[in-house]
């Protein structure tokens, strides 16, 4: 096995969650994908915000998600 040594801010560091400086490569991917994943489940927010779709009731979603999936059966 090899070992890496990979510096980061201190920012990025507390932004990670990071609790341990020894960390397995396959620790470190799962951290920046998880960060990754919050950050674009922010920008979805922000979009389904700005677009009106964040006060859709559940009902108009369940339209909006037949009229997708039956317009895709019909082609």
């Amino acid at each position: 096995m090899r070992t890496l040594n990979v510096s980061i801010s201190d920012k990025e560091y507390r932004l990670l969650g990071i609790k341990n400086d020894q960390l397995k490569f396959s620790d470190v991917v799962n951290l920046v994908n998880k960060q990754q994943f919050r950050k674009h489940l922010k920008k979805s927010v922000e979009l389904a915000e700005e677009c009106g779709l964040s006060t859709m009731t559940m009902d108009e979603i369940t339209k909006e998600v037949n009229a997708v999936r039956n317009a895709k059966t019909r082609h």
